[in-house]
């Protein structure tokens, strides 16, 4: 009677409890992925990825300068197919350092005891490796002026607002590195331009914005200083050489050559130094017109470029003779010492202005502009990822055009 009365039921109970289990399942939220990779379309229609990070309730964006470009050759691509092997490797490497933070294996009070300079000498390296100069001088001039303030004996603990407060009012009334009293007409109170403190102050932030990254600081200090307790970036005018000017140094002799072609080139195509000090041979292609035209990557946007030579161009560049396509072009030293060279060619030539390297991208966005080509057209020629970073010309052409008008004041009187 029993085991007929187990035999009838036994059946109905296990298909309950399996039902019963199948449910737990089928309610239990499917776990979110911390770390998901998105795209950001571009105005020059390639594609910057970026990552979507959700933490404890907040998200956040990390934009690791990895981008897509149209796939126009095989080599595009294979850079795409390379560019996004990295992507999946730092998504995981993401994903690696958030479990291991929410299971407790990464000790941040630790991390904190690690010295902050030697962290800022690594960051200035890493630039160096990739080739951009300019930042690594702005870290190396960081460095310098955070050893000044606090030694180089400085922790992660002691980057507080209050360690950031003193170090932007240390910037006020700290000496320039390049002053030398008696003898500098750019520095003569001897202090750090206004423009400087602004760019140290920059710089530490994204030290700072690196270490949160990196999982060393929890919050970056600066983001709590208000505007008043920062240095504020200055009105810049932006210097530029004028037709004649020009003119006048192609027909002044430079000590390097090799410079004032380099200047030269720079005037007529827009490339900053560390672009033209970059390209090679290989970089300079003709078209199906028979014009010449740059394949080039810029060192600071990490973007592929396709920029068409002027005849006037095309004149300042040097004898290629039995040269590999391998070979770099313009045999450069660096940014500041290619800006000691040029000043002195610059007194030679009789212009009284202060000219470095990069007002060769300057004076050949006005020129463009002056002689009537679209904004539109002068932004993708430079390079500018925005317009409005162009339209910082277009004012100065306009200044320049209401100071010629009001030359005519008091003609009558």
């Amino acid at each position: 009677m029993l085991c007929h009365f187990l035999a009838v039921l036994l059946p109905s109970i296990i298909k309950t409890v399996f039902q019963d289990m199948s449910n737990r399942k089928q309610k239990q939220p499917k776990a979110k992925e911390p770390v998901k990779i998105r795209y950001k379309k571009l105005s020059d229609g390639s594609q910057s990825i970026y990552f979507d990070i959700y933490r404890n309730g907040k998200r956040m964006y990390e934009f690791p300068k990895l981008y897509l470009v149209p796939e126009r050759t095989q080599q595009d691509k294979e850079q795409n197919r390379q560019m996004l092997e990295k992507a999946i490797k730092i998504k995981a490497q993401r994903i690696d350092e958030i479990t291991d933070s929410e299971n407790g294996f990464v000790n941040i009070g630790l991390k904190q005891k690690a010295n902050f300079i030697d962290y800022i000498r690594k960051l200035a390296e890493k630039r160096r490796e990739n080739g951009i100069e300019g930042i690594d001088a702005n870290y190396q001039g960081l460095l310098k002026h955070l050893i000044s303030y606090r030694g180089d004996k400085l922790t992660f603990k002691h980057i507080t607002r209050e360690y950031c407060i003193g170090f932007n009012e240390y910037l006020k009334t700290a000496v320039n590195g390049m002053y030398r009293r008696g003898f500098s007409e750019n520095y003569p109170t001897g202090l750090l331009a206004k423009s400087t403190q602004y760019k140290y102050c920059r710089t530490l932030s994204v030290a700072l914005n690196c270490a949160v990254q990196d999982g060393i600081l929890q919050s970056n200090p600066m983001k709590e200083l208000t505007r008043f307790e920062c240095p504020q970036c200055p009105q810049q005018n932006r210097e530029y050489l004028t037709v004649a000017e020009v003119k006048q140094l192609v027909k002044t002799e430079c000590t390097m050559k090799q410079v004032k072609q380099a200047f030269l080139f720079s005037c007529f195509t827009g490339l900053r130094f560390s672009d033209v000090k970059a390209l090679k041979w290989s970089d300079i292609r003709t078209d199906s017109d028979g014009k010449g035209v740059i394949r080039y990557r810029q060192k600071k946007t990490k973007k592929d470029e396709y920029l068409q030579l002027s005849d006037e161009a095309m004149k300042f560049l040097p004898d290629r003779t039995e040269k590999p396509d391998s070979d770099t072009i313009f045999i450069l030293s660096t940014n500041w010492y290619t800006n000691v060279v040029l000043k002195s060619w610059i007194l030679s030539a009789g212009i009284k202005k202060h000219v470095t390297f990069h007002v060769g991208r300057h004076t050949n966005a006005t020129l463009l502009l002056s002689l009537g080509v679209p904004i539109e057209t002068v932004s993708k020629l430079l390079g500018h990822s925005a317009i409005k970073t162009t339209q910082i010309y277009a004012k100065v052409i306009d200044k320049n055009k209401r100071d010629a008008v009001d030359k005519l004041n008091g003609l009558t009187e």
